[in-house]
């Protein structure tokens, strides 16, 4: 089986390059941002740093396609490199921290393409997190300074943590009943959104979180973070990895409770 580490390694050089694009401009008074035909916002940052991105893959993995938010598909074969350039761009535009680069690379096999190697990096909060197949889960400042990440082992509901992003969402989708629910069977529950509650759940800080609408970018690096720091990623159908277009993350104990909760529909 391939190792991996020199695409994580490279992955790390993309987002050392794109947190020095985002964060000189992050806060920028003259900071230009436009709406997209789905209504939501994409700053000069965003599109800077995909390209950014797609450049340097391009000299240095030119056999790989390259799919990311802002310019779509690029090439053909069995390696894919995904990019969302920043995750939690209203977050950005409004100088709110929580935001993040994402970077991924998928390799097809029998079930599809699925991750290989993630990277979520979040300068404004100062951390970053990381994965490759096989080889764990980390966070830290460099491959050298790193500590490795496991789900929690909380096996209740009613010990647990859950995090997601809003209520619109599950409003939207019928769901909005099960998700109450499950807010009440747990212990606590927080908002935090975007990439950050997957990686909670990667390092055991909380237990669960999901949310009602997702693309393939939104979901790539954080599902491999998720499965290799020990817990399982699947859509709210129980598919396992990124591509049902919704996604619930868990320490794998209260999995199949949390999908029970979320598909109610009444």
């Amino acid at each position: 089986m391939p190792d991996y580490l020199d695409d994580l390694r490279l992955a790390h050089v993309l987002a050392d390059a794109a947190d020095a694009g985002t964060m000189a401009r992050f806060k920028a008074l003259d900071l230009k941002v436009e709406t997209k035909p789905d209504m939501t916002p994409v700053s000069e940052a965003d599109k800077a740093a995909e390209e950014l991105i797609r450049g340097q893959l391009q000299r240095a993995r030119p056999r790989d396609a390259i799919l990311g938010e802002e310019y779509g598909v690029e090439g053909t074969g069995p390696r894919r490199w995904v990019i969302d350039p920043i995750d939690g761009t209203k977050n950005y535009v409004r100088g709110v921290p929580v935001w993040a680069t994402l970077i991924s690379l998928m390799e097809a096999g029998e079930t599809g393409f699925q991750p290989v190697v993630g990277v979520v990096s979040a300068p404004a909060l100062g951390r970053r997190w990381w994965a490759a197949k096989g080889h764990g889960a980390y966070s830290g400042r460099s491959l050298s300074a790193a500590t490795r990440l496991r789900v929690s082992q909380v096996s209740k509901l009613s010990d647990a943590s859950f995090a997601y992003s809003s209520l619109g969402g599950w409003e939207e989708r019928g769901r909005l009943n099960g998700f109450l629910d499950l807010t009440r069977a747990v212990w606590r529950t927080r908002a935090y959104g975007d990439f950050w509650p997957y990686m909670m759940v990667a390092e055991g800080a909380i237990d669960m979180c999901a949310e009602p609408e997702l693309s393939l970018w939104d979901m790539a690096a954080t599902a491999i973070v998720v499965t290799e720091a020990g817990g399982t990623f699947t859509g709210l159908d129980g598919r396992p990895g990124p591509h049902s277009g919704n996604a619930a993350a868990s320490n794998g104990i209260l999995h199949d409770e949390l999908l029970d909760h979320l598909n109610q529909r009444y």
